[in-house]
Parts: C-alpha cells; structure tokens; sequence
C-alpha cells in the first residue's frame, strides 16, 4: 500500500513539472505539489474507508479526486501569480509567492506622499491592473496591510498604517473587487521588513501588502 501511494504521488509530480526558463533545470510548479499533497490525502483516506479487500481500489480512487483537488488549487494561484507578474513588471510592486499564497509587496515612496494616505495619481494605473486580476480570479481572499517605519509617535504610525491599507481597500473595491473578499489591517511600525536606523530601510519599511490566498 506504501508503495502504491508512493508511486502515485511521483506521478501527479511528474506530470506537472515544468523548466525554469533561466536555469534550464526542471522543477515542480506549485500545481504539482497541491496535486502530489492531494494525491497522497486522498490515497490514504481512500484506503481507510474501502473496505479490506479494496484498499488498492479505494486508494487509487482517494488519490486521482485528492490529486486533481490539490492541483486545481495550485493551478489556479499559478494562473493568478502569472497574470500578477505580467501586469506589474517594471512597476515598483514586488510580487512573491509562498505556497498557495501570493503577496504583492507596494513601497510607500511609489504608492502615497511622505504622511499621507492618499494614494497617489500615478499608481492608479498599477491599482487598476492589480485590480482587473483580482476581478478576474475572484476565488481569492484578500487581506490588505499597512505598514510604516518607526519614526513618529506610536499612534500617529498605526493610525496612518490603517488609513493606507483602507485606501487601497476602497480603490479596489470601486473597481469591481467585491468588497466581501477584503479584509485590511494597520500595523504600524510592528512588523519592519528592513532596519530602522538608515534611509533605506526606512523607505523599505513603509509599505502596503496584499496577501491573496484560496477562499476555501
């Protein structure tokens, strides 16, 4: 049974594995993993409610639904991150993937004025293509946070990091991001990305994120 779950799970991998286009090294795409994750759940969870004499049956089945479960999910947040890292190449926004997670990191020196929570005039077109690809893969939540440096009062930081995140959570929603999906956070100078103590990591420190994971 081992080996039978084995062997199913290195298929779905290598199924969907793909070629790094600037190493030339072949590797699994994050739709493989979902599937080879889903393969083995669903094997296990087949073999468990077959009867004894089906176990191989029931595997098999569990792992074809688990895989072709998993899969969908990795494929779609594949699609979404390709859409994103089109759409967004050359504009300032730092688009990162974890898992089943995509983050799109925006710096505040290209997103709002010093202080401000106004966004500004010339990101709107980044906004506006950041928020067709929301539209589009609408199977995502949507969690917005504000995040700013450690100079100036505690307050004054964390009110600042919350008006940033709910200004981008407005700008999205009137273009047809369904409110519902969004939730956003201000965190004010709590989680810095960089150090505090020179301009750079300042600047860096001062930014939105959107974190877009599988609504499940």
């Amino acid at each position: 049974m081992k080996q039978l779950i084995a062997l199913l799970s290195a298929l779905f991998l290598f199924g969907c594995m793909s070629t790094d286009p600037y190493t030339g090294e072949q590797k699994a795409s994050n739709t493989a993993k979902g599937a080879g994750i889903g393969a083995v759940a669903g094997a296990v969870i087949g073999a468990a409610s077959a009867s004894k004499s089906d176990r191989k049956k029931g595997a098999l089945t569990g792992a074809l639904a688990g895989g072709a479960i998993g899969g969908g999910v990795g494929y779609y947040m594949d699609r979404q991150e390709a859409a994103l890292r089109q759409r967004l190449q050359g504009t300032g926004v730092q688009v990162r993937r974890e898992g089943d997670k995509i983050y799109l990191v925006m710096p505040g020196n290209i997103t709002f004025d010093t202080g401000s929570a106004v966004i500004r005039s010339d990101f709107y077109d980044v906004l506006d293509s950041v928020a067709l690809v929301l539209a589009e893969f609408n199977k995502t939540a949507i969690k917005i946070s504000g995040h700013t440096d450690s100079t100036g009062g505690a307050q004054l930081n964390q009110t600042l990091s919350e008006q940033r995140a709910n200004s981008v959570r407005n700008y999205l929603s009137e273009r047809k991001v369904a409110a519902g999906r969004i939730q956003s956070y201000g965190y004010g100078p709590r989680y810095p990305i960089a150090t505090n103590d020179t301009d750079a990591g300042r600047q860096a420190n001062r930014r939105v994120e959107l974190e877009l994971l599988p609504l499940e």
